[in-house]
This record gives C-alpha cells, sequence and structure tokens, in this order.
C-alpha cells in the first residue's frame, strides 16, 4: 500500500498518493506542474507585499554599512595591536584629539593634541608629511571617527581611527602617559 496522506478539502478521508494523484490532475501519469504553482504564488505573495521586501532589504544594508564601509572605503578601525604595528614599523603619527583637560588626564606616548574644534586649522603645521599613517584618538573613539573624515580632505590618506579609543588602550595594558 502507497503512503497515505489527509487531505484537507476531502474532511478526514484517506486516499493513496497515487489515488490523490489521479485526483488532482484528471489522469493517470500526467505531470502535474507543481513548480510553476510555486513560483506563481511566490510572486504574488513578493509583488503584493513589495514593501515588506524593500524594508527588509533596506534595514539588511543599514546593517551592514560598517562593514563596508570599513573594507571599501578603508574607514574600517584599527586595533590596538594594528596601531602598535604602524607605530614602530611605519612610524605612524598620533594626534589625539581629545580637549586639553582629557589629554592632560592621560594620553597614547607620543601623541600630539588637538581638539576637534582646531583640527582644520592645526593639523597641518602638527603634521607635514601626508604619506605617513596618521591614527586618530580620543577617549572612546567616536569624535576621532568624525575628524577621520576632515583629515582625509585635508590630504591625510593614511588616517585611521583607533577603535575603542585610549580606554580600549588602556584594557590592552599599553602605556599611558600623562602630562
Amino acid at each position: 500500500m502507497l503512503w497515505h496522506v489527509e487531505i484537507p478539502a476531502l474532511e478526514g478521508q484517506w486516499l493513496s498518493i497515487l489515488e490523490y494523484w489521479v485526483k488532482r490532475t484528471g489522469q493517470f501519469g500526467q505531470r502535474m506542474p507543481i513548480f510553476g504553482c510555486f513560483l506563481e504564488s511566490r510572486m504574488k505573495f513578493i509583488t503584493d507585499n513589495y514593501l515588506l521586501f524593500v524594508v527588509a532589504i533596506g534595514s539588511g544594508a543599514m546593517l551592514m554599512w560598517p562593514t563596508f564601509k570599513g573594507a571599501v572605503l578603508g574607514g574600517g578601525a584599527l586595533s590596538t595591536s594594528a596601531a602598535v604595528q604602524l607605530i614602530n614599523r611605519e612610524k605612524a603619527v598620533i594626534v589625539d584629539v581629545s580637549e586639553a583637560e582629557e589629554f592632560a588626564a592621560g594620553h597614547m606616548g607620543g601623541a600630539k593634541n588637538i581638539p576637534v574644534s582646531q583640527i582644520e586649522a592645526k593639523l597641518e603645521a602638527a603634521v607635514k608629511n601626508k604619506a605617513l599613517p596618521l591614527i586618530l584618538v580620543c577617549t572612546t573613539g567616536a569624535r576621532a571617527s568624525r575628524v577621520q573624515g576632515m583629515a582625509k580632505k585635508l590630504g591625510y590618506e593614511n588616517a585611521q581611527v583607533l577603535a575603542g579609543g585610549l580606554k580600549a588602550w588602556k584594557e590592552a595594558n599599553l602605556p599611558v602617559e600623562k602630562a
């Protein structure tokens, strides 16, 4: 005996799959266009609910934007170990964009303090070689991320932000100087 299927339209009657196929197609041996029906119903669902798909694709794109921004535009944040390598191997310049009081409380060794409000005026005087890597730091990395765009407009293409800022630097037990 073949498998049995309960068909809701027949209210509790049990039929073999073969009998169901014959009743459904009208002929034994004729193939039913299952995939075509499946595709039609899905396309109808998509066209009826296109706004749902637009919102889903848009929200997915917004979630993935930081990843793509870092990979494609080179705007990714720099880990503490990568920052140490840049400092040691490529003589990167460290610019702390914190306010003077925050800078005095603690900063990375060799960092130059240029507050966010003075970046456009003082960055070119403080860092003359635009080819050197530029590491931008603040307490958490938020202000430094804003400054990165300004630095790139000024011609510092190798400007990068320390991920997590000075807080991450301290958590990695790296040296901090006080002024």
